[in-house]
């Protein structure tokens, strides 16, 4: 339970009890990611069937506050920071870190995240009324990522609790929670395409970064999100 419990703490704004963990439990507690997902995902899920009852867009926007709201916008401000990083560093690494680590938002982390909150705007209004509870499935699935990323890629930040975490996640946490994806996409197929979406994005962190931060594996989150909302969509079309 306190795994559980530092997981919820750290990913949502949920209020938890108060326990002592020091970066070793917070390394820990990435094994629970998933759990703490579904758990955003039911939030989310409730807050846009019951929005949907007035209209789609209705339901599409309380969904998506409820998201931003429920992670605190954690994982968005990891996808500014990555994009920033992105556009300032023109290849050099040192510089890429240097952006990322700025508190500071830039022009590019400012349109990513506009176009992050347009398409999960637009994609959970193209769902269909009754796929609401599947969408709890989504935020589960999406931090299978960060299991994947700290045993297949490097921290960039040596030392610290990047480097904790990347020792933390054992192989049999990875794949069993791999192949619980795939189970639920025995009943729902755009789950499974959650691992191919992770394992894309972790050859393609390292090929463009050699490695993982924090905010790489907030930025995996939201894009592996939209995705499987994108992949909903698309499942859901006659």
């Amino acid at each position: 339970m306190k795994a559980l419990i530092v997981a919820l703490g750290f990913l949502t704004r949920l209020p938890m009890p108060r326990v002592e963990a020091d970066e070793a439990d917070f390394a820990r507690a990435i094994r629970l990611y998933p759990v703490a997902g579904l758990v955003i995902g039911i939030i989310v899920a409730g807050a846009g069937w019951l929005g949907a009852r007035i209209d789609p867009w209705t339901g599409a926007l309380a969904a998506l506050i409820a998201w931003v709201w429920t992670t605190g916008a954690l994982h968005l401000d990891g996808l500014a920071d990555l994009s920033d990083g992105l556009g300032a560093a023109h290849g050099d690494r040192s510089r890429l870190l240097a952006v990322m680590a700025d508190p500071h938002i830039g022009s590019f982390g400012v349109v990513a995240l506009a176009m992050q909150l347009l398409a999960k705007l637009v994609l959970l209004h193209a769902l269909p009324r009754e796929a609401w509870p599947i969408v709890a499935l989504i935020p589960a699935a999406a931090r299978v990522g960060p299991l994947v990323w700290a045993r297949l890629l490097a921290p960039l930040r040596p030392g610290g609790l990047g480097a904790m975490v990347a020792r933390a996640v054992r192989p049999v946490d990875m794949i069993g929670w791999i192949l619980a994806a795939l189970a639920l996409g025995l009943f729902y197929p755009p789950v499974a395409t959650a691992p191919l979406i992770i394992l894309a994005l972790s050859l393609w962190f390292g090929r463009k970064l050699g490695g993982v931060t924090g905010d790489v594996h907030g930025a995996g989150i939201e894009l592996t999100e939209t995705a499987l909302l994108l992949a909903a969509v698309l499942y859901a079309l006659p």
